[in-house]
């Protein structure tokens, strides 16, 4: 018999104050481990392009309640799916 699992619960970023916001994103960028080429970004451009991604809804935040804890998905997934 498997646990009951909660459903993923999407966050509106506008919804979180200005540090939190960019405490979720920085925590994301520096795990996320993508390769960005042969140009180097700072941690500020990083979170900036995330920022400019999540205003376009082409990402959005995740909070998994089963884990506790938060993620930033592609905005055109369903949340099950993060």
């Amino acid at each position: 018999m498997h646990p009951e699992r909660s459903e993923p619960v999407v966050v509106p970023h506008t919804d979180l104050a200005a540090d939190l916001l960019r405490a979720i994103i920085e925590s994301f960028v520096l795990r996320e481990g993508t390769d960005y080429g042969e140009e180097e970004f700072t941690l500020d451009q990083k979170v900036e392009r995330v920022i400019r991604q999540l205003e376009r809804g082409e990402a959005r935040i995740v909070f998994d309640p089963d884990t506790e804890s938060v993620n930033i998905a592609p905005g055109r997934q369903r949340p099950r799916d993060c």
